[in-house]
């Protein structure tokens, strides 16, 4: 079934407001190369080169876009002795990504239109790899912090800039692209967890395993330099860019549903390993059962938005949802005993709706600028959500000492991800709705 996929591809010529780099919408229909038979000319090679490296610009932004966030949490211990950070601040600096991610990623939309996903991207690429330099030799907290704004662009941005630049320039493979990106999301969010500990240790300087992050940054901003645009095909006319996103149940059906997934994942994140050791498990046991959850994720990422596209939304979010009831279940009543890892890896599949979510993102708009309002005001409003969830626990757990209330969140959570889920995995378009609204609603 791959009617969303279709209907969904824009159909008018490209926005006016999406800067200079938007004359690929018009020329550049398949930016995937077809087959070397049919390459035959040179503005065809001059296309299919293009593509190839947006898709390689993708890519490799995807990689960097958690790098910055878990590369901390892995040596939070080292970064607070070496700063003088108090428990108060690491706590700040645990939610600064989430605050980050929603205020920053409210002005990607304005600042795509204004520069272009080229100059963009480059530019979030370029002060992310100086922002992870500089917060990792910061002489004070107060300087870490503002520095850290700086690393955290590039994902903030690529949150919301990546989908629309999928549906602008690959509307027949926003599966495929979507895999793409979510997959190397994942990877490059495990491999900095997984790789700066080890880094620290050998160097034996924690400044030295957070800085070098800024390396893979660097790389990545090479297809963005390298990318020429193809010159707009002539007579092309300009589609009207689209405002009022709050207008459409659709978007905060969205927002919602966003919101409720992130907010899930915050809290296994920051939360599984002290509710594991409260039930008896060591630390490095509770920690090998985190990374359970996140090696499950990687290969379930990878065909999460292809099922999207070819099965469709709902029977696709039927199936990962369906796994957080006896995960949220047995982590509750059967946590720390031999079935832990059973809990963990189901609590990794439902937790990949998350790349059906910025699948949807281009499924539920008919252009570009519906696109990136929609994944704007969704993930804007949502990380807000998300973000207050580990507070939320931590809070609770604190007044209560018990786990009864926490767990009961999640569940909540799971209630609200699953039907708004249901609305969002219907056949709709934001752009319908807006068109039916009132401009006074």
């Amino acid at each position: 079934m791959t009617t969303d996929a279709t209907a969904s591809a824009p159909a008018d010529a490209p926005d006016s407001d999406t800067a200079p780099d938007s004359a690929l919408d018009s020329t550049l229909e398949h930016p995937v190369p077809p087959p070397a038979a049919e390459i035959t000319t040179p503005p065809a090679r001059r296309a299919a080169a293009a593509g190839w490296m947006l898709v390689a610009g993708v890519v490799l932004a995807a990689f960097n876009f958690r790098t910055a966030v878990t590369s901390v949490g892995a040596i939070l211990a080292e970064l607070r002795t070496g700063l003088g950070m108090s428990e108060t601040v690491a706590g700040l600096l645990t939610t600064l990504p989430v605050l980050a991610f929603a205020g920053l990623g409210a002005f990607a939309p304005r600042l795509a239109r204004r520069f272009g996903p080229r100059l963009l991207l480059t530019g979030a690429l370029v002060a992310m790899s100086a922002g992870l330099v500089a917060r990792a030799y910061a002489p004070n907290t107060a300087l870490f912090l503002l520095f850290s704004l700086f690393a955290l662009a590039a994902g903030a941005i690529g949150n919301v800039a990546v989908p629309v630049i999928v549906k602008r320039y690959f509307p027949a493979s926003i599966g495929v692209m979507t895999t793409l990106y979510s997959t190397t999301l994942a990877v490059g969010t495990a491999v900095a967890a997984a790789a700066t500990a080890p880094l620290e240790h050998l160097s034996g300087d924690w400044r030295f395993a957070l800085a070098a992050w800024a390396l893979p940054a660097a790389i990545a901003i090479v297809p963005w330099l390298l990318w020429r645009p193809v010159p707009a095909a002539p007579g092309a006319t300009a589609a009207r860019h689209l405002h009022g996103a709050h207008r459409s149940r659709l978007a905060w059906m969205m927002l919602l549903l966003f919101g409720a997934q992130s907010a899930i994942a915050y809290i296994l994140m920051g939360w599984t390993t002290t509710i594991l050791a409260a039930d008896g498990m060591s630390a490095a046991a509770a920690g090998s059962m985190l990374g359970v959850l996140t090696m499950v994720q990687i290969p379930v990422s990878v065909v999460v938005p292809i099922l999207t596209v070819r099965w469709g939304p709902r029977p696709t979010f039927l199936a990962l949802s369906a796994c957080y009831p006896p995960a949220i279940a047995g982590l509750w009543l059967a946590g720390g005993g031999a079935l832990t890892w059973l809990w963990m890896a189901l609590f990794g599949i439902a937790t990949s709706v998350f790349p059906l979510i910025l699948t949807l993102f281009g499924l539920r708009a008919r252009t570009p600028a519906g696109t990136s309002a929609l994944s704007s005001f969704a993930q804007s409003g949502g990380y807000l959500l998300a973000g207050s969830g580990p507070l939320a626990v931590g809070w609770v757990y604190g007044l209560t000492a018990s786990w009864t209330v926490p767990f009961t969140l999640l569940s909540v959570l799971a209630v609200l991800l699953f039907f708004t889920g249901l609305y969002v995995t219907r056949e709709r378009y934001v752009e319908d709705e807006l068109a039916q609204a009132k401009p006074g609603q």
